[in-house]
Order: C-alpha cells, then sequence, then structure tokens
C-alpha cells in the first residue's frame, strides 16, 4: 500500500524532488500514476492553481483542486487557500500553452480520492496518525490527516488540563501525532491527550519540594489550578492579583497518587505569552486500544476506551 501524508511532508523527500527534476521524470510519474508535491503560485481569475513543478509549469483545474469542488459541496476557499503552499496532485496529460510550451494538467482530487480510498477508509479508532494543523477556532483544531483532507481535533480532547483556546497547545503548520477518536460517515475524528501521558508518567518527572514553572489555567474560591504539564495540574493556595493565564513560579507542597492531587504554593506570576511547544509524547505505538489516565492506586478511574464500532470512543469517569 502506498504511503499518505499531510501535505508538505512529501515535498522535500528525495523520490519527489527526483521527479520534479526533468520533463522526462514528470513524465513517468505520469505514467505510473505517482502522487507528487510542489508549491502552488498563483491562482488565477478561474481558480485555476498554478503549481510550480521546476522543470515546467503545472496547471490544477478549478474542478480538481479539492474532492467537492466539482459537485458543489466545498467552496472554492478550499482551493484559493493553498496559494503558496505545498499542494499534492497526480499528473493527468501533458498539452501546449499558447505560447507553444509544455504544460502539465495535474488533478489534487484524484490525489485525495485515492487517499481515502486507500489510506482513510481502513482508519478505524485508536490508530494513531500523523496529522499536521491547518487551522484553530474556538472548538478545535483543525488538521490535515493525508493529501489536505482535514479532520477535527476537538478543544477538549487536546489535552486533559483545560486551556480556552486551541492556540494554548497548537500553531498553524505544526505538525503532530494524534489518535482517531471516532470515524462516522467517513468523516474522522481526533484525540491527542490519549499520547501525551498519564497522570503518574507526568507527576514522575516533579518532587515535592521543588519550585518549578506553570501556567494558571482557572482561579476559583478555594484556590487556582495550575498547569504543570498540558496532562497535569495541581492546585495552589489562593493569592491575591493573580488570574488565568499568567505564567507562575510555584513551590510542590505535596503529592498524592491515590487522590492525584498535587499542592501548590504560588510563589511569583508573570504577565507574558509563551508560543506553544512541539508536543512530548509518552505514547508512540501506531495503535492504542485503551488509556487510563489515573493511577492504579486512585479510586476514582479516568480511561478512554476506543471502540472499533462506529459509536467511537468511550471516555468513562468513575468515581
Amino acid at each position: 500500500m502506498a504511503e499518505y501524508y499531510p501535505e508538505g511532508k512529501l515535498m522535500n523527500r528525495a523520490e519527489n524532488l527526483s521527479s520534479l527534476q526533468s520533463l522526462s521524470a514528470l513524465t513517468e510519474a505520469c505514467r505510473e500514476g505517482r502522487i507528487l508535491e510542489s508549491r502552488a503560485v498563483v491562482c488565477d481569475s478561474s481558480h485555476d492553481l498554478i503549481v510550480d513543478l521546476g522543470a515546467i509549469k503545472g496547471i490544477i483545474p478549478r474542478e480538481e483542486g479539492a474532492v467537492g469542488i466539482r459537485e458543489g459541496t466545498v467552496r472554492d476557499i478550499a482551493v484559493i487557500s493553498r496559494v503558496n503552499r505545498p499542494v499534492c496532485f497526480v499528473i493527468t496529460d501533458f498539452t501546449k500553452d499558447s505560447s507553444g510550451k509544455t504544460v502539465a494538467l495535474l488533478s489534487r482530487r484524484i490525489a485525495q480520492e485515492r487517499c481515502m480510498r486507500e489510506y482513510i477508509s481502513g482508519l478505524v479508532p485508536g490508530d494513531v496518525i500523523d496529522a499536521k494543523i491547518t487551522h484553530l477556532d474556538s472548538f478545535g483544531a483543525f488538521a490535515d490527516i493525508g493529501c489536505g483532507i482535514v479532520s477535527l481535533l476537538p478543544i477538549d480532547s487536546i489535552s486533559v488540563s483545560r486551556i480556552d483556546h486551541p492556540r494554548e497547545r497548537l500553531s498553524v503548520g505544526m505538525e503532530i501525532r494524534a489518535v482517531v477518536r471516532s470515524v462516522e460517515n467517513g468523516r474522522i475524528s481526533l484525540s491527542h491527550k490519549e499520547l501525551l501521558g498519564t497522570w503518574e508518567e507526568n507527576a514522575s518527572r516533579f518532587e515535592v519540594g521543588e519550585t518549578v514553572a506553570g501556567v494558571i489555567r482557572s482561579v476559583e474560591d478555594y484556590g487556582a489550578f495550575v498547569e504543570l504539564t498540558p496532562n497535569l495540574a495541581g492546585l495552589a493556595e489562593m493569592k491575591d492579583n493573580i488570574r488565568a493565564g499568567q505564567q507562575t513560579s510555584v513551590y510542590i507542597k505535596n503529592i498524592i497518587p491515590s487522590r492525584m492531587k498535587i499542592k501548590l504554593i504560588i510563589i511569583d506570576t508573570f504577565d507574558y505569552e509563551t508560543l506553544p511547544g512541539k508536543p512530548e509524547y509518552f505514547f508512540t505505538g501506531d495503535h492504542i486500544d485503551r488509556f487510563c489516565y489515573s493511577p492504579a492506586c486512585s479510586d476514582k478511574i479516568i480511561e478512554t476506551v476506543f471502540d472499533p464500532y462506529p459509536e467511537g470512543c468511550l471516555l468513562k469517569k468513575c468515581v
């Protein structure tokens, strides 16, 4: 089976660059039906994409720009937004332009249909895949899971520690790993937090008596919740003039695995923003059936069970 990647990952690979070196190499790629990648440089007034193939110019006609454009179920922004970005395609033919130069006719739609048929249609809940963040919204992040086909990563599935907006964790263009959360009517929904470690794995990085960095995520009457890692937060004693979103240094007063509690004291707070760093993954396999966040010694059980049936995955919280 062919390998399929989020757009941009194939472009600088040796086999892709080799196919763009000459007209004869492009002709061979056309004959073999290979999926290639290059950068779209212009979207003309007809919404045809002009692609730089190195040796010659390539054209992706509007209706070949994405699955759904021809049927009217996808808006033209799916084509327009590709300018100055990598696009995947297959070469369907060669023709001559008005000046007699050879031009390649390309189809991104065919590449996407093949990706859906040969790769995405075979995904099941629990599969761990490569993805690339394409844009962010208040309710979640959208990620390319292959050939420009986009899936939703809901905000509550990004990490265990709650956030107000996906931009606190992710940025456009960031390459991540994600778990297939559900497959419904051909649509893939993603999750991410199951790859970021259990409570115990994250807590093992800290010791009582240390002073460490954190982010204040919420301020309540009884204290402030401070994120130590994306999958770990502790409760700090109340302090005046603190607010959600501030960076902070905290003293670790106690760690109680049986209650999944970390008690903290706020030492200082800082008003500056930091850019999200690349996620650190504890799980590195290709499939996960079950993720138990809570320690074995805890009475509370928090787990995700990835169900292979259409209902998707079940998040269980048992107290």
